[in-house]
């Protein structure tokens, strides 16, 4: 205990420093869901579902992050407990990004050589089996991170340094955005310039987009395994109580996905509020994978362009949790902060489809910073109800259990967006109406989650959940 009362305490300055790994990934987020589908569905025309099908295996994965959070906790790498596992994981998700890149090229070619057969189907499962080693590779990084953000707080200070770290991911958004779309700003690959034979259909020359594109998955993967080093370097061996800590103390990463369906599902009102969280989930993130393909195919953006949509979304996020905290929570409630941030949401998603009938890119940056600032509202919201509807000895448990259904939920809404984007080509031959079709449905499951919240009770869930989960946890330790 000794030893524990004379660590110093994690100031401000290392707050920060440690928000640059999630920064990181903010611009890796970027580079896959950004350019990668972008480039997959617009320039290569692989079937969107296809592309969505294959960049969401990073997130089907998750459930893996219990045996790396075991791991680190058992057994030290490099020294460290933590630290060894996040240079490693950075080291291999950095990597592996560039081999993606190269799978789809080959796709790519395939598809323009053969069209749709077995080698083609190959080059498809391949990128599907690369992502989800991408996928691994992050969760074998970032979980212990997130196990050594408890490690290196205390209770007082943890939700800040949590905050922080946060808020640097969609700082990291942001500033990807804004690098890599000058890296690809390049008339080479931009409009008519970048096909073989602009008369004779859309058949992008592949040459030509490696040329600008491979150096990009080089230099930002780079950056952020720079970023990670820096972040870490020093932190562990500093400020780490975890050797002075009951192994008992309770950590996201510790949760099955079994026992968080079972966690989430135990009584009625955590049942009702897991299914208003599913809903406001995929219908939040739907548009993950479609964004950037309908800048370019409904607005003529060059590839460029369509990163530097992640700025408004960004922005509008980050002011949006900012200010709900301080202005809107406190004279709304938490129930109301959540229904005006669907409602926003909701409104902002037919903007964007109004935006692509009009072909006004201002209107789509417009309802994007709209879109931003109502999704940062309705986190903020969701996280506060969410931390109100549990008793406090189940709270680490229950955000677990909601942090990795929240993951699946993710990977979830990106296959939905390519799966509905899919289907809206096949029956329009505009492609305003086959995006439109997408961000339509999601404003729908936006205004069936207000729904769901109505019938939330945070009375009754205080009165039953504590005993239900307590159920289930009991269950999980005689078993």
């Amino acid at each position: 205990m000794n030893q524990h009362k004379s660590l110093p305490k994690i100031n401000l300055l290392t707050m920060f420093r440690l928000g640059l790994f999630q920064m990181g990934l903010g611009m890796m987020s970027l580079l896959t869901l950004g350019v990668l589908n972008r480039v997959m569905i617009d320039e290569l025309n692989v079937l969107p579902l296809l592309a969505a099908g294959a960049i969401a295996m990073h997130q089907f994965v998750s459930p893996a992050r219990v045996w790396f959070g075991q791991m680190s906790d058992a057994k030290p790498l490099f020294g460290y407990h933590r630290s060894g596992y996040v240079w490693l994981g950075a080291a291999l998700f950095t990597t592996i990004s560039f081999g993606a890149l190269q799978v789809v090229w080959q796709l790519g070619s395939s598809l323009q050589a053969n069209g749709w057969n077995v080698i083609t189907s190959a080059w498809a499962a391949l990128l599907a089996l690369i992502f989800a080693f991408y996928g691994l590779a992050l969760s074998a990084s970032s979980t212990p991170f997130a196990a050594m953000l408890v490690d290196v707080s205390d209770e007082d200070n943890r939700s800040q340094l949590v905050a922080i770290v946060w808020s640097m991911l969609m700082v990291g958004i942001v500033v990807g955005a804004i690098i890599s779309s000058k890296l690809l700003d390049t008339p080479e690959i931009c409009g008519a310039a970048i096909l073989t034979n602009p008369v004779g259909g859309k058949i992008a020359h592949i040459p030509q987009l490696q040329a600008t594109i491979n150096p990009v998955f080089i230099i930002m993967p780079a950056i952020v395994f720079g970023l990670s080093l820096v972040a870490t370097l020093g932190v562990e061996k500093k400020y780490s109580r975890y050797s002075s800590r009951s192994t008992m103390v309770h950590r996201e990463d510790q949760i099955t996905l079994n026992f968080a369906l079972r966690v989430l599902t135990a009584s009625r009102q955590t049942g009702l509020f897991f299914t208003f969280l599913l809903v406001m989930t995929i219908s939040l993130f739907m548009q993950d994978a479609v964004m950037e393909p309908y800048g370019g195919e409904v607005f003529g953006m060059c590839i460029s362009e369509t990163t530097k949509l992640n700025v408004p979304f960004g922005m509008g996020t980050l002011f949006g949790i900012g200010f709900t905290g301080f202005l809107i929570l406190p004279r709304l409630g938490k129930k109301n902060t959540v229904k005006y941030g669907c409602l926003g949401a909701t409104v902002s998603l037919v903007l964007i489809t109004l935006a692509g009938f009009a072909a006004n890119p201002a209107l789509l940056k417009g309802s994007l910073l709209f879109f931003g600032l109502s999704s940062g509202v309705l986190t903020a919201g969701a996280t506060s109800l969410m931390l109100d509807l549990t008793a406090a000895e189940t709270a680490g448990t229950f955000i677990g259990a909601w942090g990795l259904a929240q993951a699946m939920a993710r990977g979830l809404a990106t296959v939905f967006g390519g799966a509905v984007l899919n289907l809206g080509k096949m029956v329009f031959t505009a492609p305003v109406l086959a995006y439109g079709t997408v961000f339509i449905l999601q404003a729908i499951g936006m205004l069936a989650a207000i729904w769901l919240l109505r019938r939330v009770n945070v009375k009754e869930f205080q009165e039953n959940a504590r005993e239900a989960i307590a159920l289930v946890m009991e269950g999980e330790l005689d078993g």
